[in-house]
């Protein structure tokens, strides 16, 4: 064969295997563009199939994102005859108790449903069982000491409601195992399964909603201090008011006094709280302890003549410190995880009334103020204000400080100072006291008696909310499980055990215009503290707008605010592009609530249920006043995403697809369109 023929042979054959590969090569191009095409169009059909259907936050792989809400017995009991209150009292807190197992069944359902279906009936019908055959005991209880109380069984059904799902940043919810918080060495592994933190033994935490236990916080719970409008009122007063005050020095529980019993709401019950509590005043103070019990006890006030018991929860970092009760029950158990801090300052106030004297209060009295459940209860009872230091004319109610550097987070507690006249204590532990007015009225058949204010400072740094917490921990109050740490739910209880002489000096201190007591100097709290007199009734203490753009504040921030830079980077703030603040959320306008309230928003979270209707309508004027409410427009969720970050969609296209219209099912349709061309071409070019 000659020279030409083999080369011409050689490029024939060469050709021959060259033009199959580049027609394969198109028809898998084409056979991509189908599939991908195809792809896209079947996404897009699933998203609006199934939007406006099933939108519930999904579960197991995203976190525990819902909670159990059950009817609080304990607000329909307003009367119950004394012989039946320690059986009745019993049988509440086996509610509670029967919640807090539900909910924890809850946790390990959701944890194991990995396709974000999960068995409602399963947690809840149980639940349902157990509540009715409690009821049916405490109506026996009632029924056979006096009137038997009508309707108490239908308040046996329990729903589970959604709350916001964690983001991806938030779910660690503290420092990488091992690393070294204020001076405390991490435990390895940063807690596993038994101690109750919520966390496998390799110290990764389970998916959960938010915080190291999996039951909270989340970034939404937070709001930058400095976007809150100025919205504490000073109450006026009239001639012959009790302008006095009284201060009580008892320390900051520095020894670690802690249970998680309540004695007022849970007598004779271990563990009635399901939280722990920090105590100062009395030192015997524990679900058995008597009258003469309280009486006998030692006190850490300065002036020994008050043995009075004041208790609130803990407040913790969520860093994955092995605490003394993380295997325990109000502990890490159910979910109150983390290192206990112990507050910077306690000041203890006794004030007056706006408009005349106060009286004695009597010996025993007990006061709850704030509700423990306010977060499913709805937040008729809720009175906890939340401020930092130099910003204590800015007062929130359901948000978590975000103070700026050199500016501590506080905590404040003002109690009901209308008395009865009658009782130390009622069945449901609240009709027996009320607030007064804002112009100092206390209601019929009520009499003023001195008004205690709790003001707590805590040397705690605002999270870091972009990471979840994992550079600056979050910090949160003890909570029952199902309130998941909401700071609505915080609460506060006193128990007057003041010597009757010293109960005696304090109302004449009050009353005569005089500062007096073991705190009364240097006074923190007391007469120029802006927080003072924002009216004590939680319909007159307004919330705050944690959306409110602090630009349009800047002419109102007190003059000792700090000169630092507001909040830095690392801690959850918004950055320089974003103006309005990014801890900002729900400000309480209606366009929040319903967002809020939508249980297909990535951020759901329940406000409908603690914002009921009737609470608008009877606030006082102060709430009402410029600054209570915000522009909605300068607001940024930060449940679905931290501070200065882009929003996280949560729960996939179906639930993100909607706002987006059809356009992937158009990109599919031509993708899909041009890989048939491109087959068929092919296909002609291999023949």
């Amino acid at each position: 064969m000659s020279e030409s023929a083999t080369t011409q042979e050689h490029v024939l054959g060469h050709n021959r295997r060259r033009r199959p590969t580049g027609a394969r090569r198109a028809t898998f191009g084409a056979c991509a563009l189908i599939l991908g095409g195809g792809g896209l169009v079947a996404v897009n059909v699933f998203a609006s199939a199934t939007e406006g259907g099933n939108t519930a936050v999904p579960l197991g792989s995203s976190g525990v994102a819902a909670t159990i809400d059950c009817p609080d017995l304990s607000e329909r009991l307003t009367t119950v005859p004394q012989a039946a209150r320690p059986e009745v009292d019993t049988e509440l807190a086996r509610l509670d108790q029967q919640i807090a197992t539900a909910y924890g069944q809850l946790q390990e359902a959701a944890r194991g449903a990995d396709d974000g279906e999960l068995d409602e009936a399963a947690v809840l019908d149980p639940l349902e069982r157990e509540r009715a055959a409690t009821i049916e005991r405490i109506v026996a209880a009632v029924d056979k000491a006096g009137d038997r109380p009508e309707g108490l069984d239908a308040e046996a059904a329990c729903a589970l409601r959604r709350t916001e799902a964690t983001t991806a940043g938030a779910e660690s919810g503290g420092p990488e195992q091992g690393q070294r918080q204020d001076g405390k060495e991490q435990e390895a592994g940063n807690g596993d399964d038994a101690d109750g933190t919520g966390q496998d033994a390799g110290g990764q935490r389970p998916p959960g909603n938010g915080g190291q236990a999996g039951n909270g916080p989340v970034a939404g719970d937070y709001a930058a201090i400095e976007s809150v409008r100025p919205n504490a009122v000073e109450a006026p007063r009239r001639d012959g008011a009790s302008n006095g005050s009284f201060a009580t020095s008892c320390g900051v529980n520095a020894e670690g006094l802690f249970n998680s019993d309540n004695l007022i709401a849970a007598p004779g019950v271990g563990n009635g709280a399901h939280h722990f509590h920090d105590y100062v005043g009395n030192q015997d103070n524990d679900a058995f302890s008597s009258d003469e019990d309280l009486a006998a006890a030692d006190t850490s006030c300065a002036d020994r003549g008050d043995k009075s018991s004041y208790y609130w929860p803990v407040l913790r970092l969520q860093n994955g410190t092995v605490e003394q009760d993380a295997q325990s029950p109000g502990g890490g158990i159910e979910g109150n995880a983390g290192e206990i801090v112990t507050p910077a300052e306690v000041t203890l106030t006794f004030e007056g009334n706006e408009r005349g004297k106060v009286t004695e209060m009597p010996r025993l009295l007990r006061i709850i103020t704030g509700d423990a459940k306010a977060f499913v209860n709805g937040d008729a009872n809720a009175n906890a204000s939340w401020s930092c230091t130099g910003f204590e004319d800015r007062q929130l109610k359901d948000k978590y400080p975000l103070c700026p550097s050199g500016s501590d987070v506080v905590r404040t507690f003002t109690f009901q100072s209308c008395w009865d006249g009658r009782n130390i204590d009622s069945a449901n532990h609240r009709t027996h006291v009320a607030f007064a007015a804002a112009d100092g009225s206390c209601p019929d058949g009520f009499r003023p008696v001195p008004r205690l204010v709790q003001r707590i400072v805590y040397d705690v740094d605002a999270p870091s909310l972009q990471d979840g917490g994992k550079t600056v921990p979050l910090f949160a109050v003890d909570s029952f499980p199902e309130q998941l740490h909401k700071p609505v739910t915080d609460h506060s209880d006193f128990i007057n055990v003041f010597d009757e002489d010293l109960m005696r000096e304090m109302v004449d201190c009050i009353n005569t215009g005089r500062a007096c007591g073991a705190g009364a100097s240097p006074g923190p709290g007391q007469g120029g503290d802006p927080g003072k007199g924002a009216g004590e009734a939680p319909q007159e203490q307004p919330t705050g707008d944690p959306g409110a753009n602090p630009g349009e504040d800047a002419t109102d921030e007190p003059t000792e605010k700090p000169t630092e830079k507001p909040i830095e980077e690392p801690t959850g703030a918004a950055p320089t592009e974003e103006p309005t603040g990014a801890p900002q959320q729900g400000s309480g306008t209606p366009e929040d609530d319903a967002r809020q309230t939508d249980p297909a928003s990535p951020s759901a979270e329940p406000r409908a249920a603690t914002t009921p209707a009737g609470v608008a309508d009877d606030r006082s004027a102060a709430e009402a006043a410029p600054g209570a409410e915000g522009d909605a427009g300068a607001r940024e969720d930060v449940a679905a995403g931290a501070a200065g970050q882009p929003r996280v969609p949560q729960g996939g296209l179906a639930e993100t697809g909607s706002g987006l219209g059809l356009w992937p099912a158009a990109v599919g349709g031509v993708l899909f369109a041009g890989g048939c061309v491109l087959l068929v071409r092919s296909r002609r070019h291999a023949r």
